[in-house]
């Protein structure tokens, strides 16, 4: 690291408090021992009975089928506004786990559509496998843009490996005989955790940080429209908790990427921010 880049480090810690830079290892470090302890998490014999059954277009599960097309939609829309602009000041530095997150949109739409339209183990791998991906791109972007690091590629690579490590484990430890999400699950989580942290000890932009809770309380809610994917059916008959786990989904990663295209936006001036330091703000 530079002595510039290590003395914009040493400013930030000087202004977060000091719990912040440890919060993050201490927390990955509690989840990994209490899965451990837990022991193996299985999926559940019912797991591809989704509530809407209904055909629709002539495609089985329609609605869950056609409900993938916005993470496509979300993914393409990434690809366009922000490539032309991934050397900007504002998004070099993450730009491999952005690139990573939003090609994994595009595959979770073409493996999710896939698994949906006849769900087993087999094209859920598929489904899980890009997932996993987008969660490791979040992850490897949002840590090399907080840390001001160049190492983007080696970082995006290696959580790439890990997150499909983690569907791996899964489908493997199935057929041994007793499959096992906890990697995978760990993978899910690990975002929703460890990016806001990393945002406030490092003193990300404040719009930044804003966005990005805006995308977990989407994620939260296709999380809780999942778990009650036969309740919200039966009570709504015109969608169920899944297909809303998929358009929830979408709007998380919508938030995202509307909020980097605004950070690669001219100001008023028409000029951009030098360097990363003139972008951050006392909060």
């Amino acid at each position: 690291m530079s002595s510039a880049n290590s003395f914009s480090d040493h400013k930030r810690r000087v202004m977060s408090p000091e719990w912040l830079f440890w919060a993050p290892p201490l927390l990955v470090a509690a989840m990994i021992a209490a899965l451990y302890v837990y022991g193996p998490i299985s999926q559940p014999l019912s797991y591809h009975d989704f509530a809407d059954q209904r055909m629709i277009g002539g495609v089985p599960h329609g609605a869950d089928v056609w409900s993938n097309l916005g993470f496509a939609l979300v993914g393409l829309w990434g690809l366009i506004r922000l490539f032309s602009q991934r050397h900007h000041p504002q998004l070099r530095q993450g730009w491999p786990g952005y690139a990573l997150f939003l090609l994994a949109l595009i595959g979770t739409a073409i493996g999710s559509a896939l698994y949906h339209w006849a769900p087993d183990n087999i094209r859920l791998i598929w489904d899980r496998l890009p997932i996993a991906l987008a969660c490791a791109g979040l992850l490897a972007a949002v840590r090399c843009e907080t840390l001001c690091s160049g190492e983007g590629w080696a970082a995006a690579a290696a959580l790439g490996i890990v997150a499909a490590a983690s569907v791996a484990w899964w489908y493997i430890t199935g057929v041994c005989g007793q499959d096992d999400l906890r990697p995978y699950l760990l993978l899910q989580c690990l975002p929703l955790v460890l990016i806001p942290l990393w945002q406030r000890a490092h003193r990300a932009l404040v719009a930044d940080q804003k966005a990005f809770l805006w995308a977990i309380g989407f994620y939260f809610l296709a999380k809780v429209a999942e778990l009650g994917d036969s309740m919200l059916f039966d009570s709504l008959h015109v969608v169920s908790g899944h297909t809303l786990k998929h358009l929830f989904a979408t709007l998380a990663a919508a938030v995202i990427v509307w909020r980097l295209g605004e950070r690669v936006k001219k100001r008023s001036g028409g000029s951009f921010p030098l360097n990363k330091e003139q972008a951050f703000r006392i909060i």
